[in-house]
């Protein structure tokens, strides 16, 4: 039978049914009627890694002057073709003027992420913008404000798509006519998101700083359908995200993490913290950080986190222990990630050196 179809995203764990572990590989016919939502946005478990997908008003509140970054994952590599996802990101900030403390941020952010046997891919383009309104110097409070416009593409090989009617008695021959109208394989689609987030730090030389904000993406609900039908669209999806540091003494640190994300029926929820063990030798440039820490995700794992810092850059790695319903399958094996991020300051910062940031 022809029909049309959506060909959802993969977005892992509890914002999406278990399921798709299994169902990634095929292409599902649905016949279409009334409006229909399309839930597609994927998920890190070193969220706090990705702040342009988290929230654009947190692109370049950091202490340094850049961060750049590379990000991979792996999940489900043990019951099905696994997603891999490959990202890139960069981000900084500088001063308004010498005689402000508002500072401006921005960044990029860009991901190509393939799953299942017709090679679904995702390709992104996010950059981000962000204007950071000094409340009170005395406590490093900011307001900030920021928006990013994506620019995402989605396809699939329909070459390596197989159907029921390509079956006989059991056996597939690909020579059998699939009788399946097929879309074009490629769809485009241009989103655009905007958060707000406020930090605040406080105590004995401000030690302890927090951090809340909400954002928002999709918020034109663009259409989502391959066959480009009209009443198919993405789901807009709300984001809130808190963050607690605290500097216990010159050597040891901590942060607690939190984040919420809902998109359509969908509720991811995670949070955990991380402990950081800092040596310096001679000035600050010449750093070494020992980190680990563990967070849950809401109803499907729990990922352990360990991270090390030397001078300028900074590798991290976690691995999601799947507890869903799922874990049967997987035994208990979920997605690994590897981090690898170049930090530093401008040698020549100029008026980026007025520039003040959460103490992280």
């Amino acid at each position: 039978m022809n029909s049309h179809f959506i060909l959802q995203t993969n977005n892992r764990g509890s914002m999406r049914n278990k399921a798709v572990a299994y169902l990634i590989a095929c292409m599902v016919g649905i016949c279409m009627s009334g409006n229909v939502h399309a839930q597609a946005d994927i998920h890190f478990s070193q969220f706090y890694e990705t702040s342009i997908l988290r929230n654009p008003s947190l692109a370049g509140v950091f202490s340094n002057d850049y961060k750049v970054g590379l990000y991979y994952r792996n999940q489900w590599s043990s019951i099905s073709n696994p997603y891999t996802t490959v990202l890139i990101s960069a981000e900084s900030h500088v001063a308004i003027s010498h005689t402000s403390d508002d500072f401006l941020s921005f960044g990029i952010l860009a991901y190509s992420d393939k799953a299942g046997s017709i090679d679904q891919k995702i390709t992104t383009f996010y950059p981000a913008l962000n204007y950071n309104k000094c409340i009170n110097p005395n406590n490093n409070s900011y307001l900030s404000v920021g928006f990013t416009g994506g620019y995402v593409q989605y396809s699939f090989d329909p070459s390596k798509a197989t159907f029921n009617n390509q079956y006989l008695n059991g056996n597939f021959n690909p020579v059998n006519p699939s009788m399946e109208n097929l879309p074009n394989a490629t769809m485009t689609i241009w989103d655009l998101g905007a958060g707000i987030n406020y930090n605040v730090s406080g105590g004995v030389d401000n030690r302890v700083t927090f951090i809340a904000g909400v954002s928002g993406y999709h918020f034109t609900q663009p259409k989502f359908s391959y066959y480009q039908k009209t009443g198919i669209t993405e789901n807009m999806r709300l984001n809130a995200n808190t963050t607690l540091g605290v500097v216990v003494n010159d050597n040891v640190s901590m942060q607690l993490q939190g984040n919420a994300a809902m998109q359509g029926t969908y509720l991811e929820i995670m949070g955990g913290g991380l402990v950081n063990w800092t040596q310096t030798t001679g000035n600050m440039s010449n750093v070494f950080v020992l980190t680990g820490g563990v967070f849950y995700r809401y109803g499907d794992a729990i990922i352990p986190v360990a991270k090390v810092r030397y001078q300028h850059l900074a590798l991290g790695v976690s691995y999601d222990v799947n507890l869903s319903s799922l874990k049967e399958a997987s035994n208990l094996q979920g997605g690994a990630e590897i981090t690898l991020f170049l930090i530093g300051d401008f040698t020549d910062k100029g008026i980026s050196r007025k520039t003040i940031c959460p103490k992280f």
